[in-house]
């Protein structure tokens, strides 16, 4: 049977609603199944109602842990809480905010009643800190999202004072203290009534949208892509960012169009992802098919739009299309966003170094190189880029699944957690300055640097063979070559910051792989690069994998 990727979902593809929001409520998780305990992942805690993973007892334990996390922490300010699109968000954010009544805590909710990107919720947290007087009580936040996720997925994520996401010490904590209220049958947990929630004295509004659209110009250049008359098409796909959109255009005079305005919890609209299942991934180019339809250069040789951009439900990732390259590989993309950047933003610290992940391209190292500009290579998580961002000292930082964030124009910060609204933007100030589409400015990059091959691959692995992959150390690789070529490093900690990659990466002159054990089914995931073509790639991924396989036997 020919696959379905890339058409729009049929009504067998779509989850029901009734029966998510019905078992959000009435199934309790069985702890003995490891699958339905709180667990943190670099983005905060996801799972179904309908696999007992995300249920309402989830939520008020998990709550009821951050309560008590950050009055050990001497968090007191107000805590700002946000939700996205999917269905099970709503009711999510009501549980938590009967909790967080119920224990006093100051909050504060969205003003139109809408939904709020990730993005706007680092924005809010860090704006509010940076206003407060010395000394005085911080904010920190509450976003509920599984992000990209299918529409059956619910997520619950904690953002600490510094506005990004919470490193593993606050997360692992949260959990095992969720975990524990759980097990005692959720006594210590405080709650009270929905409406008692909302009527409360410590419960008030916030207009995420203004606060955030209205600083836009502090972060972008916005004069140069309406002087440039720049067209632009934005596509929410169905997520938080979809009001927010239509006011950028409006209140900063763009000429942009919001090509799909829809909100669906079904996401009946969507097309689906490679595997056939509705993700709302702005990165795939099967998720995108509409949008990449839409940029189809018509029969008088015509585009409706210079750059059209997506975005995945909480609007923390971003993908680019161009009438020249279609939907760009993120890769390709932050490799022109970096030296875009750091050659146009004369604000920033002349020192300000380069963030990625150290299973991002390595043409960025090589763009890194020609700026004069250090690198520094992380492990995956977005949470390794906060304390550069809030320093100044490193002005950007970006993952290779579409994930990034930069400084404002004077180096000051802008957001610690990943925006892809801002990215999005960026690609249409790209274009309006430099006179070319970004998919043509990556063209010249690969003329000057090589032309990388890039892939991701999925491998078995048992859990015992995952647990080892994520404990190795460089010692226990005793191999000298890969491809043809001399292996000059062997990496299980992340050379930028010392921390354990929870796995290994091997670099070659003109190659690497790096394989990390996957968080939730029984495989390893090996990412490869190749600067010598797709044959190459091949016989990397090949030995790659032999290679792990020999090593966690």
């Amino acid at each position: 049977m020919a696959s379905r990727a890339g058409t729009v979902a049929q009504p067998q593809d779509l989850v029901d609603i009734t029966a998510l929001l019905d078992a959000y409520y009435d199934i309790a998780p069985d702890l003995g199944d490891p699958g339905q305990r709180v667990v943190f992942g670099t983005s905060g805690h996801r799972g179904s109602s309908l696999k007992a993973s995300f249920n309402e007892q989830h939520i008020v334990a998990i709550t009821q842990a951050i309560v008590e996390y950050r009055a050990a922490q001497g968090v007191t300010g107000p805590l700002f809480l946000a939700k996205d699109t999917h269905a099970l968000s709503e009711p999510a954010q009501n549980s938590a905010l009967e909790v967080l009544a119920a224990n006093g805590v100051h909050v504060l909710v969205d003003a139109r009643h809408g939904y709020t990107p990730t993005p706007a919720l680092s924005h809010a947290i860090l704006t509010y800190n940076r206003k407060a007087a010395p000394g005085a009580p911080q904010a920190d936040g509450i976003v509920v999202t599984p992000s990209h996720n299918p529409p059956a997925d619910g997520g619950f994520k904690y953002n600490p004072p510094h506005g990004g996401p919470a490193d593993s010490d606050a997360t692992g904590w949260i959990a095992n203290r969720a975990n524990e209220l759980l097990e005692n049958g959720l006594r210590g947990v405080k709650r009270i009534p929905l409406a008692d929630a909302q009527a409360a004295d410590t419960t008030g509004k916030f207009d995420f949208l203004s606060s955030y659209v209205d600083d836009l110009p502090s972060v972008l250049n916005l004069d140069a892509i309406r002087e440039a008359g720049v067209r632009i098409g934005a596509d929410p796909m169905g997520g938080a960012s979809v009001d927010y959109w239509g006011e950028i255009a409006e209140r900063h005079h763009l000429n942009l169009t919001v090509v799909n305005p829809t909100v669906d919890p079904q996401w009946a609209f969507m097309t689906l992802d490679w595997d056939e299942k509705i993700r709302m991934d702005c990165s795939s180019p099967s998720a995108m098919a509409s949008l990449i339809s839409r940029m189809s250069v018509g029969a008088d040789g015509s585009v409706p739009f210079d750059v059209a951009t997506g975005n995945d439900a909480d609007a923390d990732r971003h993908g680019i299309v161009t009438p020249d390259g279609g939907l760009m590989n993120p890769n390709h993309y932050l490799a022109v966003a970096i030296d875009y950047l750091y050659r146009n933003r004369s604000g920033w610290n002349p020192e300000s170094v380069v963030g990625k992940t150290l299973v991002s391209s390595s043409i960025i190292d090589r763009v890194a190189e020609s700026l004069g500009r250090k690198l520094v290579e992380v492990p995956v998580g977005f949470k390794w880029f906060v304390p550069g961002l809030l320093s100044g000292e490193g002005a950007f930082g970006g993952e290779e699944s579409a994930g990034a964030s930069f400084n404002k124009l004077d180096g000051s910060v802008w957001t610690t957690d990943k925006d892809g609204i801002l990215l999005a933007l960026l690609a249409s100030e790209i274009t309006a300055v430099t006179g070319k589409s970004p998919s043509q400015l990556y063209k010249g990059l690969t003329d000057q640097f090589g032309a990388p091959v890039y892939a991701r691959i999925d491998a078995a692995a048992t859990r015992e063979q995952k647990s080892k992959l994520g404990k190795l150390s460089a010692a226990d690789v005793t191999a000298t070559e890969l491809a043809g070529e001399a292996i000059t490093a062997k990496l299980t900690e992340a050379p930028g910051n010392g921390a354990a990659i929870g796995g290994l990466k091997v670099v070659t002159e003109n190659a690497w792989f790096a394989a990390r054990p996957s968080g939730t089914e029984d495989v390893y995931k090996i990412y490869a690069e190749s600067f010598k073509g797709e044959e190459h790639l091949k016989q990397v991924q090949a030995e790659a994998k032999a290679l792990v396989d020999s090593v966690i036997a």
